[in-house]
């Protein structure tokens, strides 16, 4: 089953460990109802079950503020980090191994959605819209507005999303290189005065 897949894969990624202990601690983060949610809603779909479809849709818009939408397409190993606040259109494509934040968007422009590869991390608040490819181990940064494809092995980031670091081999998305990716963000916060 899909579901066990992303369990598995969301513990890795948030714990380091696919251990009963972080398991458990993994079934009771809050993205994780949001992507069973999904899963059932797909599930539904191919066994031609519009009506439990949609209800499985609506339910995870109502219990867990996560919007994706009925016909949107992900490979094995969906990890939905934190899900409140993000909306998906449901003509997306996207392969395996999909890191989500809080607040993405990832929208249709003129009926056109945006198609992802896999390995993929898309940051806390970032946009996707519109008919963009984005290559297979590539990274977005937080709060990126990415309207232009992204090559393979890439990271960008900023607003409208810039190359950050080209890669050069095919590597595993790894926390350190998206906490890079967020810099161009970080760097153009206003400072506050203690």
């Amino acid at each position: 089953m899909k579901f066990w897949e992303d369990l598995k894969a969301k513990s890795e990624w948030c714990y380091g460990s696919v251990t009963a202990r972080s398991l458990l601690k993994t079934c009771l983060t809050d993205g994780t109802m949001a992507m069973l949610w999904y899963r059932l809603m797909q599930w539904a779909s191919a066994w031609k079950l519009a009506p439990l479809a949609m209800i499985f849709n609506k339910c995870n818009a109502i219990f867990c503020q996560c919007i994706i939408g009925r016909g949107a397409d992900f490979g094995r190993r969906l990890v939905i980090i934190h899900s409140q606040g993000i909306v998906i259109n449901g003509s997306v494509k996207a392969g395996d191994d999909i890191k989500l934040e809080h607040q993405v968007t990832i929208g249709a422009e003129r009926n056109t959605s945006p198609r992802l590869g896999s390995d993929i991390f898309i940051g806390a608040g970032a946009k996707v819209i519109g008919a963009v490819e984005i290559g297979s181990h590539s990274k977005i940064g937080a709060n990126a507005v990415v309207v232009k494809d992204v090559a393979a092995h890439t990271t960008v980031g900023g607003i409208p999303a810039k190359v950050i670091k080209v890669h050069q081999q095919t590597e595993p998305v790894s926390k350190t290189e998206i906490n890079q990716a967020e810099l161009p963000y970080k760097q153009h916060q206003p400072k506050v005065a203690p």
